[in-house]
């Protein structure tokens, strides 16, 4: 493996919060409507059940350059989930996030975003992350943009971001 092999199994950790691959049991439970103790009584929303499902068919995702359990560290609880979705296409790769709704308002969202988008661009063929965002969710913009994301395009209902590493143009 590359250089990059030291951290390919490291959580990502910033000031308040911890990024960690999922355990496929944890999958399993949120597809089985299990509630364990570590997660936050609102967690899973929908986005995460969604993401759960798809483990099967996209089994990279529980690797660890996919899905991310967001852990409010003073806590430790399971807060919502993160995730870049493997692998990337010509050097982009597209992050996608979810908070629970208990814990929006804090700036998690986007501490997580940028913690992971900062990870992404170290992963060898990644340049640039990107996310879409429906203009309907103006939410999701502020992160992205607090998250250090710069407006693409502006699509007829949707908004692409990105942030790149410019040292890393692969193309």
């Amino acid at each position: 493996m590359s250089s990059t092999s030291s951290h390919v199994h490291a959580d990502v950790v910033t000031k308040r919060l911890v990024l960690r691959p999922w355990a496929r049991s944890e999958a399993i439970a949120v597809l089985d409507d299990t509630r364990p103790s570590h997660w936050a009584d609102d967690f899973p929303a929908e986005g995460d059940r969604v993401v759960a499902g798809l483990f099967e068919q996209y089994p990279d995702w529980l690797g660890p350059y996919g899905h991310r359990l967001v852990i409010e560290r003073d806590s430790g609880l399971v807060v919502g989930s993160i995730g870049l979705f493997w692998p990337p296409s010509e050097g982009v790769l597209e992050i996608g996030y979810g908070i629970v709704v208990s814990r929006r308002g804090r700036g998690y969202a986007p501490e997580a975003t940028q913690a992971l988008a900062d990870f992404a661009l170290t992963l060898p063929d990644v340049h640039t992350v990107s996310a879409d965002v429906e203009l309907s969710n103006p939410a999701s913009v502020r992160v992205l943009e607090k998250a250090g994301f710069r407006r693409w395009t502006t699509g007829e209902n949707v908004v692409k971001f990105r942030i790149s590493n410019p040292d890393r143009d692969l193309r």
